[in-house]
């Protein structure tokens, strides 16, 4: 349950900067610039990991620390490097890169700790 809330509450304040970001409202610099790209990867596979337990009936499916780190390559190598190069409006940032990875294995050995306490 308290996973739950958790990601409920990082799902909302993602969602509220994405919102105030569109609506051209006033952030502070660092929420602005790198909460939603630390957020990032602990919501979507968050979300990857409840529709994967769900549909294979598994309670303990967990994503490898190799599946995470190559997400975490991924999104660094999209966001980071390919579209900054082919649309103005995305800047590369080797600190959001950083929060990519953070966030990753943060999400990850959370649910390494989950499971080990559950075992």
């Amino acid at each position: 349950m308290f996973r739950r809330v958790v990601y409920i509450v990082m799902l909302l304040t993602a969602m509220t900067i994405y919102v105030m970001q569109r609506f051209s409202l006033p952030l502070p610099f660092l929420i602005n610039n790198y909460v939603n790209d630390l957020l990032c990867l602990p919501l979507l596979l968050g979300a990857m990991t409840f529709l994967i337990r769900r549909l294979k009936k598994d309670n303990s499916f967990q994503f490898s620390i190799g599946f995470v780190i190559f997400l975490a390559c991924y999104y660094s190598f999209y966001f980071e490097y390919y579209l900054p190069k082919v649309n103005p409006r995305y800047t590369a940032d080797w600190i959001d890169v950083i929060l990519y990875f953070s966030g990753g294995f943060i999400f990850y050995f959370s649910e390494k700790h989950k499971n080990t306490r559950l075992s």
